[in-house]
């Protein structure tokens, strides 16, 4: 005798998903409540009770705030409503396939179609599918939709749009789907049967015909495996549907070459194991060990598994990796590292070894989708982890404006920082860092919760503290300093030299006189300084910006002297008179008496401030370094140089008549 065991046995990844969902939510959720059997099998119902979770049948003995697991047939919108207003924290366990369906018919109905489902009206799953419709029709077969078109044949033009239970059989669903081709005129066709359920009743068709007998293993209250074992009894003598091995009577095989076993969806691999060993210790001949027809058959590659392979083809959008098995994987090239400017070849070639992660497998297509960027994220959160324990530092790019701060990724792994830890003054914008590199401290770190939070802070405050103390510790009057401008304020200028702030006054910004700082710099300009003096003990810093090589009173003596004539501004109104910029920085006084050849109430009613008027220099104290300057001298010259013009005339006039005439004498 021989035993031959289905390929695709035991679990399908939806109901793995949902087992999976329940027992992490059990050791994490308390109190915890499934609203239904998770699937459809009392030896995981059972296993899950005894871990702490509790199975209510309505959502109406949902207590108000719990925790509560959806099965994975799906629930309708109702009872997600119903939950929501509960205040439940929901565990969502239902197959991403039939949360596709329901998508399907929402958007549907929405778009003004008939949603039309093919499948057992009272099974979970159907009456979860029609929860997501306002006017559902559900149709068994091919016969039950002729009956219904045939009630009203406008239905025939109408829009219509049709789904299947994802466990119907590929029989009843060719028969409806060649119906609606020929009959209905405007009706659109989603294949929604589950792939997997497809292969597995293949699989156990393809056995049932070539053995003397079958073995299904499955809840009776299962109706894929209900489905296995109907499809088996049509090719097949002998089929024992069974729910675990305490109903096998093996010596009931005896006389038979070749037995076939096969599972249901929703059997756990533990179940088929015992059925399997059970008739093992009745057969002479084992074609094969249970270990490898385990390790072949049921124990498929999952998702979140980790799998090493060879590279045996890169292309410009995959890398395709042998595994060994007999799924063909592949690593689309954005899932091959965090970092978008990275190129494929610095990182894998072909016939290199390489560790990566299972995203996704389609046992029906036998294709394994892969991931090296996220085996990278899991191995980082070890990384990152010891990144805060030593509080070393580590570098990620900024990747998104969150609420409260920014999110930056480091190694993959997302990390929170703050707004009060972004190093950014409050004013502003976040969105300045995006896409931007950074260096972080790790502050926090939560698996469970998978909470990261970083500080840039942190790092520019410690970067900071180290360039101050070097600073202290090397500085000198005299000593120059490339530094930045931090902040302005009406005295002066505080520059950045490096860890310390010092601050320039406002007479030593420029040579010239200026009423705000900002007229010289702005913040974030580059400052060239010089350190004027220091207090170690006070940590204050002064700093200067002039350039003491153009000294403005060498300049003013070497272009002027007294009695020279100059353009000069008017800076600034005094009621003794007023200030005129000779040279910057250089000021002259032009007395009020000097200011017109008239006399005056006050400066502002013959000058302005900026005006530009031509002096006389007066008078230059050397010691003092004080400038006296003259409108009036200037206005007196001129009139004096006039007069000097006329008389100059009329002596050219006497002599032009050829008459002399005596100083002081009197023409007759």
């Amino acid at each position: 005798m021989r035993l031959e065991l289905a390929r695709s046995a035991g679990f399908c990844y939806g109901v793995r998903r949902a087992v999976e969902l329940a027992e992490l939510a059990a050791d994490r959720e308390k109190p915890c409540y499934m609203l239904g059997p998770v699937i459809h099998n009392d030896h995981v119902t059972a296993h899950l009770e005894e871990k702490g979770i509790v199975c209510l049948p309505d959502v109406r003995d949902i207590p108000p705030g719990a925790a509560v697991i959806l099965r994975s047939h799906g629930e309708g919108r109702a009872v997600y409503d119903a939950l929501a207003a509960k205040g439940c924290k929901t565990i969502d366990a239902a197959c991403p396939n039939v949360t596709k369906i329901h998508r399907l018919v929402e958007r549907a109905e929405e778009s003004g179609r008939q949603p039309v489902i093919i499948g057992v009206p009272t099974h979970p799953e159907v009456v979860a599918i029609a929860g997501w419709c306002r006017s559902p029709v559900v149709l068994e077969d091919a016969d039950a939709l002729g009956g219904w078109l045939d009630e009203c044949p406008e239905r025939r033009s109408k829009a219509l749009a049709f789904v299947s239970q994802t466990t119907s059989t590929q029989k009843i669903w060719d028969a409806c789907r060649e119906k609606v081709k020929k009959e209905c005129t405007n009706a659109e066709i989603f294949d929604t049967i589950c792939s997997a359920t497809y292969v597995r009743q293949s699989e156990a068709q393809e056995l049932a015909a070539r053995c003397d007998a079958m073995i299904v293993i499955g809840d009776r209250k299962s109706s894929n495996t209900r489905r296995l074992a109907e499809l088996c009894r049509a090719l097949c003598p002998r089929v024992v549907a069974i729910e675990g091995a305490e109903e096998l009577e093996p010596s009931s095989f005896q006389g038979m070459a070749s037995i076939g076993i096969t599972a249901g969806a929703s059997t756990p691999g533990w179940i088929i194991k015992e059925v399997y060993d059970k008739m093992s210790d009745e057969i002479m001949e084992i074609e094969e060990s249970f270990a490898d027809l385990l390790e072949k058959s049921i124990k498929t590659l999952n998702t979140g598994e980790k799998v090493t392979g060879v590279v045996t083809e890169i292309t410009p959008t995959e890398i395709y990796v042998d595994l060994g098995t007999k799924h063909a994987g592949y690593i689309p090239v954005s899932e091959l590292s965090d970092d978008p400017t990275v190129k494929v070849e610095d990182i894998v070639k072909i016939g290199d070894e390489i560790e990566t992660y299972v995203m996704r497998v389609n046992d029906a297509e036998g294709v394994v989708t892969l991931s090296k960027k996220r085996l990278d994220t899991v191995k980082s959160w070890d990384d990152v982890e010891q990144a805060r324990e030593e509080g070393t530092i580590v570098e990620g790019v900024v990747t998104e404006e969150n609420k409260g701060g920014v999110v930056a990724s480091v190694k993959g792994v997302r990390v929170f920082i703050p707004a009060s830890q972004t190093g950014l003054p409050r004013d502003a914008a976040m969105s300045d860092l995006l896409k931007k590199k950074v260096r972080m401290k790790i502050t926090e770190v939560n698996r469970a919760r998978r909470r990261v939070v970083g500080s840039i802070r942190a790092v520019e405050q410690a970067e900071r503290a180290e360039k101050s103390a070097k600073v202290w510790a090397e500085i000198e009057n005299g000593k120059r300093y490339s530094g930045v401008v931090k902040s302005l304020t009406s005295y002066g200028a505080f520059v950045d030299i490096g860890g310390v702030d010092g601050m320039v006054h406002i007479s030593e910004l420029s040579w010239s006189r200026i009423k705000h700082p900002s007229e010289v710099v702005s913040v974030g300009d580059p400052a060239e300084v010089y350190v004027i003096s220091f207090d170690p003990e006070k940590k204050k810093i002064s700093l200067g910006m002039k350039d003491r090589s153009q000294d403005p009173w060498t300049v003013f003596t070497s272009k002027y002297g007294v009695g020279d004539v100059a353009t000069v501004k008017v800076v600034k109104l005094m009621t003794f008179g007023a200030f005129a910029e000779i040279v910057p920085g250089v000021d002259g006084l032009i007395h009020i008496s000097q200011i017109a050849d008239h006399r005056i109430d006050k400066p502002g009613d013959v000058l302005s401030e900026g005006q530009m008027v031509d002096v006389k220099i007066t008078d230059i104290d050397m010691e003092n370094k004080k400038v006296s300057l003259s409108i009036r001298a200037l206005l007196e010259d001129a009139r004096e140089a006039k007069a000097q013009e006329g008389d100059d005339a009329v002596v050219a006039t006497s002599d032009d008549e050829g008459t002399e005439v005596a100083p002081g004498a009197v023409e007759e």
